[in-house]
């Protein structure tokens, strides 16, 4: 990583119209192309939780934290924490949930996902959170073997609604 020079900040009101491309870019990038996945189910998830009202919404909520990644002005990434959040499986005390860590497909493999992480992880802790928790799709290969590295175990499962398609989403958690 030492050739990009990251920033991380925390997310403002202002940011959901940079947000919402970059989430939809990344979002299609990483699922548009399994046969799974619907274009119809991609697109009703994408205009209810991915569009720029909803990541109004998402920045102005006092349960929402996020950390934006950053290069010479450029959103690359972000992650979204969300407090007071939990499912039955997760079994750790006071928990606190990664609700979204997305990186543009062209900075995989940077080390970018790791720095937002650590940034997460910070943040949870200095907030006396012990556990934080994740849904991440069944399918998703990739991210599981990346969360895995970081400590996360599957405690469970839970459903994903895209638009019309219930998916299993693993539960993973990790203590801090």
């Amino acid at each position: 990583m030492s050739e990009i020079k990251l920033n991380i900040r925390r997310g403002t009101a202002e940011d959901a119209e940079m947000l919402a491309p970059l989430a939809v870019k990344v979002f299609n990038d990483t699922f548009a192309n399994n046969p799974l996945n619907k274009p119809d189910d991609m697109r009703a998830y994408i205009t209810e939780f991915l569009s720029v009202e909803a990541f109004g919404k998402d920045l102005a909520d006092e349960n929402s934290i996020f950390f934006i990644a950053e290069t010479e002005n450029k959103i690359i990434g972000y992650a979204k924490l969300i407090e007071h959040s939990t499912e039955d499986c997760v079994s750790g005390e006071n928990p606190i949930e990664l609700n979204k860590l997305y990186i543009m497909h062209e900075f995989h493999g940077k080390g970018i996902a790791r720095v937002l992480m650590e940034k997460c992880f910070a943040e949870a802790e200095s907030k006396n959170y012990q556990t934080m928790w994740l849904g991440v799709w069944e399918f998703n290969f990739r991210a599981q073997k990346f969360y895995e590295k970081l400590g996360f175990r599957q405690v469970g499962n839970h459903i994903f609604q895209l638009g019309s398609d219930p998916q299993t989403d693993w539960i993973m958690e990790r203590k801090l």
